[in-house]
């Protein structure tokens, strides 16, 4: 057996529980029917280590487990952990302890605080390594390559005591490139369905947003350039997943999935020729779904459709960039309804815009469109969006900047509505979706289990229960 070139160990750290993909980072907590994911971009980069000799482990700590018991047995040669801006302080401090604990510990960051948070990181915190900026996986491929630090795309690092910033290094083009995640390393029955609690694996099919939306992350994390998988690596890694793990249930992780139509009719036709009989779900924009899609969408196995709808103000979805309109809205649901397709509604309240009047159209205009599930954030300008900016530059951040609510409780005003007033108008607008009659009995009479029943309850009581 070919000796190994060394450990690596990447982790979650011991954090609250977060959905650490960086476009989003959502604390599950708050949030009703959000599960937590599995860290498939840790295991992107197992993989990527394995192949260039290192033997892998991977930890999410956030679900449980001995970090320093791991540190001990293991002893890596490095540690790479996915850091996110909620749960920034709390990472921070678990990888300066392993430092401490290892002093010659190779340590690597990566997530997306680090879009701006670069140089000052590695100036700041002197434990830190390594600094990826963008996309993770051929940069630590050139780090276990030991390539010259100077050498390296999209790192800052340290020399001579002082941080150094090297050039970005470039969107990956082909996505196929990349080997599949490293599922052996992980324990894959911990990530499961909300709703029927089988277990769930995260398909990345695609990469890059063109919109630019006024709050969200996907553009800078990803570029504006959607890059696209092919259908037949799409298969082989689901084929992989069935035949080697016995999963069955998927969320097709992209940021935009049905952007290139062609794309998508061909990626639903060869997953219908291929016989997996899987299901999965996906997210859409409003104004790119029609019947022929929709239709061949659930026939490949698509039971669930997330829109990020924002607003029910044509006002507001015009003021943050969304380029949707109303209309678009309600056709999309129309369609997706229409062929079976459950709906899960995302809205956000609080721009820089909202008033009070903005906020009851949103409200009503989410109970017109009755999906099946919905969520309502509170606007958090995460840095590198320019709401971030927008917030800064304006005045309007009134709290604590530490993001460890982010999408619940806010800390930022509108022009009208304090902050206060914001997160009493997010309280207001969850209990009237989700505490109507017609939505509790139609959502009582679609249970088929007694665990997609015990799932339905605790979100309900979470519901009632919350402060």
């Amino acid at each position: 057996m070919e000796k190994k070139r060394g450990k690596i160990l990447l982790i979650y750290p011991p954090s609250p529980v977060i959905n650490r993909e960086d476009r989003c980072q959502q604390p599950t907590k708050e949030l009703l029917v959000i599960p937590p994911l599995p860290p498939t971009d840790l295991m992107y980069l197992a993989s990527v280590a394995e192949e260039c000799g290192y033997e892998a482990m991977i930890r999410d700590y956030s679900q449980g487990g001995d970090f320093i018991k791991d540190l001990r047995t293991f002893e890596p040669d490095f540690l790479l952990a996915n850091i996110a801006t909620p749960t920034f302080k709390s990472d921070i401090n678990a990888i300066k302890q392993a430092k401490e604990l290892m002093p010659k510990l190779q340590v690597i960051v990566k997530g997306a605080p680090f879009l701006t948070y670069n140089t000052n990181a590695i100036y700041e915190n002197p434990f830190l390594d390594y600094v990826i900026m963008g996309e993770a996986e051929l940069t630590l491929k050139d780090i276990l390559s030991g390539i010259p630090n100077p050498e390296i795309l999209g790192i800052c690092y340290r020399e001579n005591f002082q941080p150094v910033k090297n050039e970005q290094r470039p969107f990956i083009e082909n996505l196929d490139i990349l080997p599949f995640p490293a599922r052996h390393l992980v324990d894959n029955s911990i990530y499961r369905r909300p709703d029927n609690n089988k277990v769930q694996a995260v398909i990345k099919v695609s990469r890059g947003c063109p919109y630019h939306c006024f709050f969200c992350l996907a553009t800078p994390v990803s570029g504006a350039k959607v890059r696209v998988r092919s259908a037949e690596n799409i298969i082989a890694e689901i084929k992989e997943c069935v035949e080697n793990y016995n999963i069955r249930d998927f969320v097709f992780w992209s940021d935009i999935f049905n952007f290139n139509r062609n794309w998508t009719i061909d990626l639903c036709k060869k997953l219908i020729e291929s016989g997996l009989n899987i299901t999965w779900s996906s997210n859409t924009r409003a104004n790119t779904m029609d019947d022929e899609m929709a239709s061949l969408m659930y026939k490949a196995g698509c039971r669930l459709v997330s829109i990020g709808v924002e607003s029910g103000s044509q006002k507001m979805l015009d003021a943050m960039g969304k380029k949707t309109t109303l209309s678009d809205i309600r056709n999309t649901v129309k369609i997706l309804k229409k062929h079976k397709i459950k709906i899960y509604n995302y809205f956000i309240i609080g721009l820089p815009w909202e008033t009070e009047e903005t906020v009851e159209e949103t409200i009503r205009f989410a109970i017109e469109l009755d999906s099946n599930f919905i969520s309502f954030y509170t606007a958090t300008p995460l840095p590198g969006t320019n709401y971030f900016a927008y917030a800064m530059a304006n005045k309007l951040v009134e709290g604590n900047l530490d993001f460890t609510n982010a999408y619940y409780k806010p800390v930022v005003k509108s022009y009208t509505l304090s902050r206060e007033r914001i997160f009493e108008l997010h309280k207001l607008a969850v209990r009237r979706f989700y505490l109507r009659p017609k939505f509790i009995i139609k959502t009582l009479l679609s249970i088929r289990s007694f665990e997609e029943f015990k799932n339905y309850f605790l979100a309900g009581m979470n519901l009632i229960l919350k402060k």
